[in-house]
Parts: C-alpha cells; sequence; structure tokens
C-alpha cells in the first residue's frame, strides 16, 4: 500500500503517469513515441487499481500485455488511451475529494447511469471516457439524471 497515492491528495494525470510535459503539444509528441511499460504499471501503483483493470481500459489483449512488457514499449494508441484512464482516474479522485477508496470503488462498480458498466469499463473507447467525464461533471453539480 506504500505507493497508493495518500489520502486528501489531488493528482492530475501527470503526476498518476510520472510523465513530465509543458503542454499538450509534448504530451502528443510523448504519446507519439509510445510510453514505456512502467507508465502503465505506475497508474496502477500510485492508484492502487488492479492491473488488470488498467490493462482492460486500455484495451491490451493478455498476450500483447505480456509482449509490452517484455519490449518495455506500449503503442503510440495503447498511450494515448493510458492518458484518457489516468484522467477519469484523476476527475474521480477529484469528485471523492482525494478519497481514493471511494474514488477506486466508484471507478471499478456498476454505475446505473452508465448502463450497469462500471466507469473504467467505459474507458477502454474514447466516446466512453467522455460519458464517464460528463457522468463526473453531473454529480460535481448534484445532477443526477
Amino acid at each position: 500500500m506504500s505507493s497508493i497515492v495518500k489520502e486528501n491528495k489531488r493528482l492530475g494525470s501527470e503526476e498518476l503517469l510520472g510523465i513530465k510535459f509543458s503542454d499538450n503539444l509534448e504530451l502528443a509528441d510523448r504519446i507519439e513515441e509510445g510510453f514505456s511499460f512502467g507508465v502503465l504499471e505506475r497508474l496502477s501503483d500510485r492508484t492502487g487499481l488492479p492491473l488488470d483493470s488498467v490493462r482492460a481500459a486500455v484495451r491490451i489483449s493478455p498476450r500483447t500485455f505480456t509482449r509490452r512488457r517484455k519490449e518495455n514499449r506500449l503503442s503510440p494508441e495503447e498511450s494515448d488511451r493510458l492518458v484518457s484512464v489516468s484522467r477519469i482516474v484523476s476527475l474521480a479522485f477529484e469528485l471523492f475529494e482525494g478519497e481514493t477508496g471511494a474514488g477506486l470503488d466508484w471507478l471499478l462498480s456498476p454505475n446505473r447511469a452508465l448502463g450497469g458498466r462500471s466507469p473504467m469499463e467505459m474507458a477502454a473507447t474514447e466516446t466512453g471516457v467522455r460519458e464517464v467525464e460528463s457522468l463526473i461533471g453531473r454529480l460535481e453539480h448534484g445532477v443526477f439524471t
């Protein structure tokens, strides 16, 4: 548990992924290069999300996951999805005011507003990520429908 985010600490995607960038153009360049495999592991370690949940949200099959680990490199598409996943994780932690346990439960639990799917399941597509972001925005403003 030592690497799990401490309670009440706001973390953005940059901190969750351990990638330094000065603006979105630089981030796009880093994505195009493909992140190291360790970035995916770092997200899991820093948040407490099961590595298998992160793998599934980034849409990496188990066999490809093993290959990526060996190569120590994610594809640009996988890197881009990892940024999207880290964004909703960060927003969820913020929604629950840094209570990472509550944020993790919410991310991994089926949600009626998402058709019975969990936010992490929805994170596997950009449209799903946008829907989760929209839901978080509604919850922040007290709009529950």
